[in-house]
């Protein structure tokens, strides 16, 4: 469901194809830069760089080979790195002023379906719910969020019903560190491990309801197969490259990414089974 909190951006074009970027906040400096040449560093990411997470996505995927400039002010009540979304808020508002801007347009679906996969310029392996709700919330509503194809169903909550989010105030930046991937990566892992198991086409698989709907067992079910097949003890590389009969190399390279593949060995991955 969405919150109250949100981030608005103020967006004008202009003419000499650069983005000229600031912030009402000054802790963040402002960035300029040529949009027919966005520089997105997955290694020292900065705040603007989700902007360009989301204007890239707009301009992949409409092909437009001559967008305009954009004059930009961002503004916004999401706390920073606080597990509320402010990233993805940053993104989704990023891609609707590219779009709006280059005279674009496309459904909210269409629009929620483009953001999910902006996020992964910067090297965030996020899924799509963060997305979807920013355009897909409506009053009253939470959404049940389902994907390939996207689509948000209504669940209408009872009446009086109150959920309170509390702040940590403690922040923590998915794309600085490695824990938001990591553990995207260790149901990964896990997925592929089992569909090996079985004897079905591994490389193939990215998801644990892959791997169940391969199965075509129930989730109940599912559940006990985790528990039979997988252990409690971590994994380590070679376990894992032993299992999936590949070298270190094609672990690195084919499964993990920049921001997992340094992850010490014996924590690959995590025990996923529930006690």
């Amino acid at each position: 469901m969405a919150i109250e909190q949100d981030i608005v951006i103020a967006v004008a074009r202009n003419s000499n194809k650069t983005i000229q970027l600031a912030n009402s906040d000054l802790d963040f400096s402002q960035y300029t830069c040529n949009i027919d040449d966005l520089v997105i560093d997955k290694t020292n990411p900065k705040w603007y760089h989700y902007f360009l997470c989301g204007c890239k996505g707009i301009l992949d995927h409409f092909t437009l080979t001559d967008p305009v400039g954009l004059c930009l002010m961002v503004d916004g009540t999401v706390p920073r790195s606080a597990g509320l979304s402010s990233s993805s808020a940053f993104v989704c508002a990023a891609a609707l002023a590219t779009m709006q801007a280059n005279n674009k347009q496309c459904t909210k679906l269409e629009l929620a379906d483009i953001c999910q996969h902006c996020e992964k310029y910067i090297g965030t392996e996020g899924g799509g719910m963060d997305q979807s709700i920013a355009f897909l919330a409506e009053p009253g509503t939470a959404k049940l969020i389902q994907f390939n194809p996207i689509r948000a169903t209504d669940i209408n909550l009872p009446p009086g019903a109150v959920f309170v989010i509390s702040n940590s105030c403690v922040q923590m930046s998915k794309a600085i560190t490695s824990h938001f991937n990591t553990r995207v990566m260790e149901c990964r892992l896990a997925a592929k491990l089992l569909a090996k198991s079985k004897g079905f086409n591994w490389k193939s698989v990215q998801k644990l309801g892959d791997v169940q709907m391969k199965f075509g067992v129930s989730l109940k079910d599912m559940l006990q197969i985790v528990k039979d097949i997988l252990h409690r003890e971590p994994y380590d590389k070679n376990e894992i490259c032993s299992i999936l009969d590949i070298t270190t190399e094609e672990l690195d390279d084919d499964i993990l990414n920049e921001k997992t593949r340094h992850v010490h060995s014996k924590l690959l991955p995590r025990y996923l089974v529930p006690s």
